[in-house]
């Protein structure tokens, strides 16, 4: 199938090709956890690129419980003038605009100083720096309503803020995800056991959010074909969330992988069979997407034209590119004249895993920071360097963020 080609949704929404920017982290935020004129910048770049759907970085439900400090946060309208802002500029040459909306349950880092929640009382096993985790409180009753009323207000201030859509992340170990995983779903109530209870908090988002945005905004959510960790989520898992999901009429879901604890989504997956390939996750949705009512796109170090064409010719529906649109963000449009063009960072050949993946966001972030200011990338950056001033950078977010929250009531 031809990449260029367009797609229509479920909602009747054209999207004008069939490539996508997958969500990035980006830790751009103003001093309101609003967008700021260098993340608006970012998004213009990519704009101006040729791709067809944008999903933002995610974009927090509520500002104690963060991925990261900079980390927009959407919670009332306050400062809509700026996420008004960020989705105009992003749709200026036509591409539509998703919010990916979050929230990161224990997966968030301790160095913020809020408290953690999680499905269970589970804390990150990441070796010699669990430490830069809590272990969390086990959810009650009162915090899982909240989280639902959360997601759902944020995606009605994403459509009043003029975005074409939302993606509820249910992905990569975020607090959605730890609901899905037996690992870190270790409830005995109507929320954990089996499957069908493990999805009851993703399910019932999903149809209150529909029921808020109505049928013309776009509703997606992006999980896990599998967390590649023994005992966790499975691709037959995935299989049945994407069954219980497709009475909800939603537009699209987007397959990734892994967690903090097992990085598969940066390619470190513990499974090696999907690092001899450039689509991570394509043989896994090719199977999931059997069973999917709606379009499916598939995210997990696409760079080159001809696997696009692969993963689309599978009978895949969109292509999501990340680190790829890092480096270059006019990717797209170069591939209308030259297919031979690609993406590449340099390579991480460090043995431990979880040092490598955190240098590999590193980098990324690195080369978001130079185009957040109009500079070109420069995929060649030394690893160690792009972590040193990652760490650099996130001290002193983390200060300013812990100074903001001591003094600062959060909205209700």
């Amino acid at each position: 199938m031809n990449p260029f080609s367009e797609l229509t949704l479920p909602n009747g929404t054209v999207i004008p090709n069939r490539l996508a920017k997958a969500a990035m982290e980006e830790n751009m935020a103003d001093g309101n956890h609003a967008p700021s004129d260098r993340l608006i910048r970012l998004y213009q770049a990519w704009a101006e690129g040729g791709i067809g759907l944008m999903i933002t970085g995610n974009v927090m439900v509520d500002r104690r419980a963060m991925t990261g400090p900079g980390g927009v946060v959407l919670e009332t309208a306050q400062s809509m003038d700026r996420f008004e802002e960020w989705a105009r500029v992003a749709q200026s040459q036509g591409a539509q605009v998703w919010m990916q909306i979050n929230h990161p349950g224990r997966q968030m880092p301790a160095a913020l100083g809020q408290e953690t929640i999680a499905p269970s009382a589970i804390a990150i096993d990441l070796g010699n720096l669990s430490s830069q985790f809590s272990k969390p409180r086990q959810m009650n009753e009162e915090d899982i309503a909240d989280v639902k009323r959360r997601f759902v207000r944020t995606a009605q201030l994403a459509k009043q803020a003029g975005f074409n859509g939302v993606q509820i992340h249910a992905a990569h170990g975020y607090l959605l995800s730890q609901f899905l995983s037996p690992i870190t779903n270790q409830r005995n109530d109507r929320w954990g056991g089996s499957i069908e209870n493990r999805a009851r908090l993703l399910v019932d988002i999903v149809k209150e959010v529909r029921q808020a945005v109505g049928k013309n905004f776009a509703v997606a959510v992006k999980i896990n074909s599998a967390d590649f960790q023994r005992g966790g989520f499975s691709p037959d898992d995935a299989k049945k969330v994407v069954a219980m999901l497709n009475p909800l009429k939603l537009d699209l879901i987007e397959l990734s992988g892994g967690s903090y604890e097992a990085p598969a989504m940066l390619g470190q997956s513990r499974d090696g069979r999907t690092l001899a390939r450039e689509a991570y996750f394509l043989e896994f949705a090719k199977d999931i997407a059997t069973v999917a009512d709606m379009p499916v796109m598939v995210t997990g170090g696409i760079r080159r034209y001809q696997v696009v064409e692969q993963v689309l010719s599978s009978g895949i529906d969109m292509a999501g590119m990340g680190t790829a649109l890092a480096v270059d963000p006019k990717l797209p449009a170069a591939w209308r004249s030259d297919r031979s063009a690609t993406a590449l960072l340099r390579t991480i050949s460090w043995k431990n895993k979880v040092m490598a993946s955190a240098a590999h966001m590193a980098m990324v972030k690195y080369q978001l920071r130079r185009l957040s200011k109009g500079k070109s990338s420069n995929p060649g950056v030394l690893p160690v360097f792009a972590l040193l001033e990652q760490r650099l950078q996130t001290g002193m977010q983390n200060r300013n963020y812990r100074r903001k929250m001591s003094g600062s009531p959060v909205p209700a």
